[in-house]
């Protein structure tokens, strides 16, 4: 009987260590200069493109922000957002959950610069987690030292975004278990959400806080200056019809955010619900009084959700074109 326990107690533990090894062996792949070897040039060339885009169109390094996030929520950090529609395959980017986003295009404009240094050899995920890293910094945000060597998924997951992307409206707890789901804490989550400090809202995520009547959390006179911007309860969503997330340094990472939301300044519900909620108002104020802390949250949130589940060789590949699988 004894013998038994132990071979059973063994054998657990065997295959506990097996499951664990296979996981921190596609962590491991993940690795500081990735490409020091095979292409030693990528994450400057990466940087300089971020660097060309930003100059001619600003707005992109919000966009290379958001694709993170939209990217590595979703099952992996695969860049399985940039596939296109095609036969037999649905897009993320139709989600309503994608509403707004744009840029698409340039990432296939830096992709383009690598292949023509290093072909297929820099994977489409990994430019995705690198404009994210650069893009940052040209925000003025901090500067965040992260791994590659992510693979290309073959499939898109559209039907997976609705469960995994939370919405501009869904509860604070809801919000927290997504990203808790992921591994990121309380305090990375209110920094992620931080990165509201820059862009722009469009009308249609905004009316319902406006109209019939204003929302009592938002600031009368914030009220009267949105309903200028959005001067009707049903925008068109085609239409250029937006406000600033912060109006003091809209092209900024700071923590002009929070302070925003102290004011009852905040855009989103899911922005101005951090200011209620036991776990995440005092972490609002922490980071309102204190810019380096919230850089420093900030900093190790986006590692950890660039970090989120990462291909290895087997389950993924090196698109040659970020927007389509590779042609067997």
């Amino acid at each position: 009987m004894t013998l038994n326990k132990h071979h059973c107690c063994s054998t657990f533990i065997f295959l506990l260590l097996t499951l664990l090894s296979q996981f921190y062996s596609v962590e491991s792949e993940l690795q500081l200069n990735y490409y020091a070897e095979s292409c030693p040039s990528a994450e400057e060339i990466i940087k300089q493109q971020v660097i060309k885009l930003y100059s001619k169109h600003g707005n992109t390094a919000v966009s290379w922000v958001r694709n993170l996030f939209h990217d590595c929520m979703v099952k992996s950090c695969d860049a399985s957002l940039l596939l296109r529609r095609v036969k037999g395959m649905e897009s993320e980017q139709e989600s309503d959950r994608s509403f707004g986003m744009r840029n698409f295009k340039y990432i296939n404009t830096i992709k383009e610069a690598v292949e023509k240094e290093c072909p297929m050899t820099v994977s489409c995920a990994d430019i995705v987690a690198l404009s994210a890293r650069d893009g940052i910094v040209m925000l003025e945000g901090p500067r965040i030292e992260m791994r590659s060597g992510r693979k290309d998924s073959k499939q898109s997951y559209l039907t997976e975004v609705q469960n995994t992307i939370p919405n501009h409206n869904d509860t604070i707890d809801l919000v927290l278990a997504r990203f808790q789901s992921i591994g990121i804490d309380t305090p990375g989550t209110v920094a992620l959400l931080g990165a509201h400090s820059v862009g722009r809202v469009h009308c249609v995520n905004l009316v319902h806080r406006l109209y019939p009547t204003v929302d009592p959390t938002l600031d009368p006179e914030h009220a009267e200056y949105l309903k200028r911007r959005c001067p009707t309860p049903d925008p068109d969503p085609k239409a250029v019809l937006y406000s600033r997330n912060d109006l003091e340094t809209p092209m900024i990472l700071d923590n002009m955010y929070y302070k925003n939301l102290l004011k009852h300044k905040g855009l989103l519900m899911v922005d101005q619900q951090l200011t209620s909620h036991p776990l995440t108002s005092p972490l609002v104020e922490k980071m309102a009084a204190d810019n380096g802390y919230f850089h420093d949250q900030f900093a190790r949130a986006v590692l950890l959700l660039s970090e989120n589940n990462p291909l290895n060789e087997d389950q993924g590949e090196i698109r040659k074109d970020c927007r389509y699988v590779n042609l067997v």
